[in-house]
């Protein structure tokens, strides 16, 4: 295990350097450029300062050189300075902002694994049953609802009219104030809702892959088999079967990892908090390309360690896969 785990490690990094050259040719390719959103809107700005910038911000150069610099800065973990007004070194920005938006995705991604996994095996050990049928229906509304229609939606019944829950930001005006368990509440008033939107978007999808799976693995002739020696319906199901229908649901939960920032731009816009994907928003809006870069290093580390962590979790549920 651990030589396949270095092979992987090792493979990784040729990946991330070519997903970076791809994605540095790509961004400067894009029609605009940081130097044309500082200077378009002011008519006082003349052509020596527009020329100024550029090669104070090295964008004078070829492509292929600015790529080069950049990657040398990577290799020591120097993102370079942000474009921003305030340039503020990137890799501080990014980790100023990575807690608030891990803990609301990891906070997210646990509540749906407890609550999704159980209603698809239940669903499908009691197929047609009227939970089953309520399930399906509440999953069916989960796919066709928008994502932002339901935040404004729980805005205007929590936040504007029950006034139970704040609507915007991670705390409130008193937070400084208040002792330690008081600023967790708040912390946690502030996230409830950010946090239960984005778990009921992933809960309805991955509550039906594990009820079809389940399906799938019960008709199988070892589950037959295990039934007839006698074995319990509870030690069929979660010792025989549970296992293998995990498989599929592995691959998706792999495939969420690098989610964990790109599936945050619409609920930290919406509900004004202040973490990783409104960051990478805001630069992506105002062409920061340093800082742009900086979020796709993260996304595509993310990415391949979300399939290193499926492949490692196919081994847990497969003993084959840990032999081969």
């Amino acid at each position: 295990m651990l030589i396949y785990l270095a092979k992987r490690l090792g493979m990784m990094l040729p990946l991330v350097i070519g997903i970076t050259f791809i994605s540095f040719l790509v961004m400067h390719l894009a029609p605009g450029s940081p130097t044309d959103i500082m200077t378009d809107l002011n008519p006082k700005v003349s052509d020596l300062a527009r020329e100024r910038l550029t090669k104070l911000y090295g964008l004078d150069q070829p492509v292929h050189v600015q790529y080069w610099n950049w990657l040398k800065r990577l290799a020591v973990l120097d993102f370079g300075q942000s474009f921003a007004p305030d340039g503020r070194p990137v890799l501080d920005k990014i980790a100023e902002r990575l807690p608030i938006t891990v803990s609301i995705n990891v906070i997210s991604l646990i509540l749906v694994l407890i609550i999704a996994l159980p209603i698809g095996v239940y669903s499908a050990t009691h197929k047609g049953s009227l939970f089953d049928q309520a399930t399906t229906l509440f999953v069916f509304l989960g796919f066709a609802s928008p994502t932002f229609w339901l935040a404004l939606l729980g805005m205007i019944l929590f936040g504007v009219h029950l006034g139970w829950l704040p609507i915007s930001g991670i705390k409130g005006l008193n937070h400084d104030q208040l002792p330690f368990w008081g600023q967790m509440l708040d912390y946690a008033r502030h996230l409830l809702l950010p946090v239960l939107l984005s778990a009921l978007t992933s809960l309805a999808g991955l509550s039906r892959y594990m009820r079809a799976n389940m399906l799938e693995v019960i008709r199988q002739d070892y589950i037959t088999t295990a039934r007839a020696k006698g074995l319990s319906e509870r030690v069929v199901i979660y010792r025989h079967a549970l296992r293998n229908a995990l498989m599929p649901v592995i691959t998706i939960l792999g495939l969420s990892v690098p989610g964990l920032i790109g599936g945050s731009v619409i609920f930290e816009s919406i509900f004004a908090i202040p973490g990783l994907g409104k960051l990478f928003f805001e630069a992506v809006m105002s062409r920061d390309y340093p800082l742009v870069m900086g979020g796709l290093v993260i996304s595509a580390v993310l990415t391949l360690l979300g399939n290193l962590l499926a492949d490692l979790g196919y081994a847990l549920a497969d003993p084959r896969v840990r032999a081969a």
